[in-house]
């Protein structure tokens, strides 16, 4: 580090989150806020390590052909149609469905796939500027006012989970502040976790009762998420790795 150069200041990336989560409220109309619930955090005390937010998905009760989850993170998050002159393989995805298949039996899976939240984050480990980071509560974010576009973030993932904004953007959402030359990927929508609510592909999922995607507190034991993980057996994606991702399957 140079003589000159300064440490990343946690403060400024506890901004983005409490803006953004400030200014959604207020677009509802003004002077109207809506009842935050009991278990919201108060936008006024910082993120703590006493919860680990984490994702189940039962590729079990995965639906043939189901987009569901895409789609509503999509429409939330404001990404995919804002890129249209982007070619498809360039274009933002924080959440793209997959096919897994067994070489030898031929057994095929499809299962959603976006940022796993490692507790170990190999984009977070490579990051120059401290643009990636990992929020004690387990959510891994990237800070868009120093990310600096390097893309090493992007070659250290092992899920290919990030993706890079090649052109200007249009019809942003406020609570999903993106920038053109920076990295993305899924923020497990923490503008809603803040608010003590759940990411939009979890609501998604769950309104078409599939009920393929449990979200909650991975350190809480009567939590619906620890109770199902308790209950059966689940996998991380490249568990060889050791990342001790945020995010579980079961029935691959």
């Amino acid at each position: 580090m140079s003589e000159n150069s300064k440490p990343v200041d946690p403060s400024r990336r506890e901004f983005v989150v409490k803006a953004s989560a400030a200014t959604s409220a207020a677009a509802i109309a003004p002077g109207v806020f809506l009842t935050a619930p009991a278990s919201a955090r108060p936008a006024d005390q910082p993120v703590t390590g006493d919860k680990r937010w984490g994702i189940l998905v039962d590729t079990n009760k995965c639906a043939d052909n189901c987009n569901d989850c895409v789609t509503a993170c999509e429409t939330e998050n404001g990404w995919g149609d804002s890129e249209p002159n982007s070619a498809p393989e360039q274009r933002t995805q924080w959440i793209r469905t997959v096919e897994i298949k067994n070489k030898s039996t031929g057994y095929a899976k499809t299962l959603p796939l976006m940022c796993q939240h490692c507790e170990t984050a190999p984009c977070v480990d490579v990051c120059p500027t401290g643009a990636s980071f990992r929020r004690d509560d387990g959510i891994v974010l990237v800070d868009k006012h120093i990310c600096i576009g390097c893309r090493y973030c992007m070659m250290a993932c092992p899920y290919k989970a990030r993706s890079f904004i090649h052109e200007d953007l249009h019809d942003q959402k406020p609570w999903a502040p993106r920038g053109k030359g920076t990295v993305e990927s899924c923020t497990m929508c923490v503008h809603r976790v803040d608010e003590g609510g759940t990411p939009a592909c979890v609501e998604a999922c769950s309104a078409e009762n599939h009920n393929a995607l449990i979200f909650g507190d991975l350190y809480d034991e009567n939590s619906e998420i620890s109770r199902e993980l308790q209950k059966h057996d689940s996998v991380e994606l490249r568990g060889d790795l050791g990342l001790n991702t945020g995010v579980r399957y079961r029935g691959i």
